[in-house]
């Protein structure tokens, strides 16, 4: 057996899911021919997004009440940590992480032993939306600096972690506010965060990013954690 193979059989992945019923089982289903544990987040939904998700073949966790993706991916963490996984990866249901990925971010951490890796769309914008290239190239610069370490594309979601440093990964942030959070978490305690290049995938799907707003959550969450780190 390849160390890949090893790897991957012994890898999990994360999605956390909010009203995705006409994409998640599609999902989930292109998800297993690459990896086979596939744990679905169900974030809350009214709609049949639990029992498509479970019907494609995924492990299911449901919040009663939609808490945000910060906190969806500490269950999904907490599950993979329990269940004793080496590796995990995150990955968005909307259909804009591709499955087909997941082998590059196996072969990343085979190949270099990097704990942490995260996706990187950022050296192909020709398809992102001009408001999306200025927010993730802002915030990225401004997260990099405060890190001490450069990673391309802070805002992406897809990415692997190996479990070991899934205890300092926690964050108090409840939406994609979180995914900034955890990597500041990690480059604190001096864990070396690698990227991966994957490619830049938008339908005709609305974002649940708003610009605006998380723009404003990205400050606020950045403002708190350096006056927790000054006490």
């Amino acid at each position: 057996m390849t160390s890949e193979l090893r790897a991957r059989e012994r890898c999990c992945i994360i999605v956390p899911a909010f009203r995705e019923e006409h994409r998640i089982g599609d999902v989930v289903k292109a998800i297993r021919e690459k990896c086979p544990n596939v744990i679905v987040i169900d974030d809350g939904s009214e709609d049949g997004t639990a029992r498509c998700a479970e019907e494609a073949g995924a492990m299911v966790i449901r919040h009663p009440q939609n808490k945000g993706k910060g906190v969806a991916l500490n269950s999904g963490f907490k599950y993979a940590r329990e269940k004793g996984f080496d590796l995990v990866i995150t990955m968005d249901a909307d259909g804009q992480h591709s499955p087909a990925e997941i082998p590059k971010f196996i072969e990343a951490y085979v190949r270099t032993g990097i704990p942490v890796l995260v996706g990187n769309r950022m050296w192909d914008t020709k398809d992102m939306p001009r408001i999306r290239w200025l927010t993730n190239r802002f915030m990225s610069w401004m997260l990099s600096r405060v890190m001490g370490q450069y990673v391309p594309d802070t805002q992406c979601g897809y990415r692997l972690y190996r479990c070991e440093v899934i205890p300092f990964v926690a964050a108090e942030s409840e939406r994609f506010a979180a995914e900034s959070e955890i990597l500041l978490h990690i480059a604190r305690r001096g864990i070396r965060i690698g990227d991966v290049r994957i490619a830049t995938i938008y339908g005709e799907e609305k974002s649940k990013v708003n610009p605006l707003f998380d723009t404003f959550r990205f400050f606020s969450m950045l403002l708190k954690y350096r006056g927790r780190m000054r006490k």
